[in-house]
Formats: structure tokens, C-alpha cells, sequence
């Protein structure tokens, strides 16, 4: 580990100390100086961060131990080791600075070699966290890599028993993020960042239950009797149990629950004229209801062997005014002002993933 390359920064209002310290340090590190809390403070505002403080506890104005506080309890510094500076050899003073964070003491007269070997230490360790946390975030890149692909991997065997659907799976996921985004924009309580990605992860399954429909019900080139519909409609059911029990085996997981909501409500309508549950209102859960309007877009603007795409405007104009198949009451009206504030983000999707 090369040390030279190593920033420190010296918060002390003391000049002697601070010419100690750099005739110890000098040789070996970057250093940085600041002669009070309040220029210290403003120095790590900066974007180059030090990688260790070293920092004095009895300075005017802000103490070292206000100092303290403050960068441990910011997400930006508080990675930055702390080594107080004290005169102060009662354990009880130790205690305190330690309990704000800091993560060693230095005490007064300094003794170089001391000095010398406990910055290496605390040098050293912020490099092995360092690596621990690369390590780790890429190892929790390449497992949502793999979850993702999955997910992907299970919704094109469903697609390929369903062929007239082509694009349907990204683009459907794409207008689900697109609406749940716009969702959040105008309340950001509905609908977290994490929760909009998982939605957009989850969302390729909300057909998975088609695999379970016999093929001369799935692949009939006209529109079904209502015996052959009743079959069809199960398919919500299908999917989500197999979901479900994924989660049985391998344990609770946010993302399949988001996934298994979206098979088995994704039909539901706002009025309550929906299938399987025929459920109502805010009793839908919101990442159906999202679904529910990314489906009705996306079937209504792809081709079918009983009928010939819509054109984006008259989509548009059938969610939103209703054809006697579809009606503006089946949508959650909160989302539905967002569509129709926002859909020529669909109509891009769809030209982005056209069949």
C-alpha cells in the first residue's frame, strides 16, 4: 500500500503541535492543515477528502468533539478515520471521543514513533475497509445481475408460448418505471427509488402464468368463448402461486413479492370489474394498478391475430376516454393523470422495443 499517496489533514489551533506533526508525517504523507474546527469543517466540503484526521479536542470556537460529530454523522465523511489529539489522559475523555467515532487516541507531548505507527495502523485499516467494500458491492452487482437474469430467463419461456407478443416484456417493464417514476415525482411517498427498480425487475413476470394455459386456449387465432376466458383468467392465479412458492423454498424476497402482486393483480381494475378477485380501489396493490396500465397501452398498440394495432394517439384516447372494452374507470386515477400527462414516454418505449 503506498502511502505516500495518502491525505491527511491537521486540525490543530496549536502551531508547535501542528510543526511536530509535520516533521513526523511530512516525509511520508500529503498533509493538509487547518487551524480550527470551522476551517476544518469547511475544507471537507471540498471534494478531495482526506483519507485520516488527525484532530485536536480543546480548540476555540468548535471542539474537536463537535467536530467529530459533524463528519460522522454526514454519509459523505463519515469514512474518514478520526485520531483525536488530546492532552486529556482521563479514560472517561477517551471514552466520549470514541463513542462519537473517532477511532484512536494520540496523546500530548507526542512521541513520534507513536504518532508514526498508529496513522500507519489506521492508514492501513481504512485501506483493508476500502477493498472489503468493493469487494462486496461487487459482489452484490453481480448477484442482482444474476437475479435479474433469471427473472429475464423465466419470462421468455413464457414468451415463447405466447410468440404474438415479440417486445411485450421490455416494454411493458420500461412503462412500468416510466409511470412509477412519474408516480414518485408528484409523492414521493408512494413510491421509493429501490422500489421503482424492483418493479422494473419484477415486472417481466406478470405472464408467467401462462404456461399453465393449454396452448389451444393460449394460441387461439380469434377471441375466446367465455368457458375458454374463465380458463384464461387463471392464469394470474398460476403465476402468483408459483411465485410464492419460490419464496417458500428460498425465503422471503422483496422482489418476488413485488413479482407475485403483479401476476396476480395486474388484472384487477380500479371499479372492481377486474379478475381473479374482483377487487376494488386501493385494495389493489399499487404495483398491480401500474402494471394494469402498462398492459391495456401495450396490447392496445401491438397487433393480434383477432385484431390490428392501434396507432399511440388512439391508445391513448381509448385509456383515457374508453371503447366499450376498456374505461377510464378501471384505472387508478392518480395514475392515469399521470399518463396522460406523460405518454409520449410510452410512445417512445414502444418505437425503442417495436417488434
Amino acid at each position: 500500500m503506498d502511502m505516500r499517496s495518502k491525505q491527511i489533514l491537521i486540525v490543530d489551533d496549536t502551531p508547535s503541535n501542528i510543526d511536530t506533526l509535520i516533521a513526523v508525517l511530512g516525509d511520508n504523507y500529503d498533509l493538509r492543515v487547518a487551524i480550527d474546527g470551522e476551517t476544518a469543517l469547511q475544507a471537507l466540503e471540498q471534494n478531495n477528502l482526506p483519507d485520516l484526521i488527525l484532530l485536536d479536542v480543546m480548540m476555540p470556537g468548535i471542539d474537536g468533539y463537535e467536530v467529530c460529530k459533524q463528519i460522522k454523522s454526514s454519509i459523505r465523511t463519515r469514512g474518514i478515520g478520526i485520531i483525536f489529539l488530546t492532552a486529556l489522559t482521563e479514560s472517561s475523555e477517551q471514552e466520549k471521543g470514541l463513542s462519537l467515532g473517532a477511532e484512536d487516541y494520540i496523546t500530548k507531548p507526542f512521541d513520534p514513533a507513536i504518532v508514526r505507527a498508529r496513522v500507519k495502523t489506521q492508514l492501513e485499516l481504512k485501506g483493508y475497509r476500502n477493498y472489503l467494500e468493493e469487494q462486496i458491492s461487487l459482489r452484490t452487482e453481480e448477484l442482482a445481475h444474476a437475479q435479474e437474469a433469471t427473472i429475464a430467463s423465466m419470462a421468455i419461456m413464457a414468451e415463447y408460448r405466447d410468440p404474438e407478443t415479440g417486445g411485450h416484456i421490455q416494454r411493458t417493464k420500461s412503462y412500468v418505471r416510466a409511470l412509477a417514476s412519474i408516480l414518485s415525482q408528484k409523492n414521493s411517498l408512494l413510491i421509493t427509488e429501490q422500489e421503482q427498480q424492483l418493479l422494473f425487475q419484477a415486472a417481466p413476470l406478470h405472464d408467467i402464468g401462462k404456461v399453465a394455459i393449454p396452448d389451444a386456449i393460449l394460441l387461439k387465432p380469434a377471441r375466446l368463448t367465455a368457458d375458454e376466458f374463465s380458463i384464461m383468467e387463471k392464469h394470474t392465479i398460476f403465476g402468483s402461486e408459483a411465485i410464492r412458492r419460490t419464496e417458500t423454498i428460498y425465503g422471503k424476497n422483496e422482489l418476488l413479492s413485488f413479482a407475485a402482486e403483479i401476476a396476480e393483480f395486474h388484472h384487477e381494475k380500479w371499479d372492481g370489474s377486474g379478475y381473479p378477485h374482483g377487487r376494488k380501489g386501493k385494495s389493489i396493490p399499487i404495483s398491480a394498478r401500474l402494471m394494469t396500465i402498462a398492459d391495456v397501452y401495450d396490447a392496445l398498440i401491438s397487433k393480434r391475430p383477432y385484431k390490428e394495432a392501434h396507432s399511440h394517439e388512439a391508445a391513448v384516447k381509448i385509456i383515457l376516454e374508453g371503447d366499450g372494452y376498456t374505461h377510464p374507470d378501471h384505472f387508478d386515477p392518480q395514475m392515469l393523470e399521470c399518463f396522460a400527462q406523460n405518454h409520449l414516454q410510452f410512445r417512445d418505449i414502444a418505437r425503442e422495443f417495436a417488434d
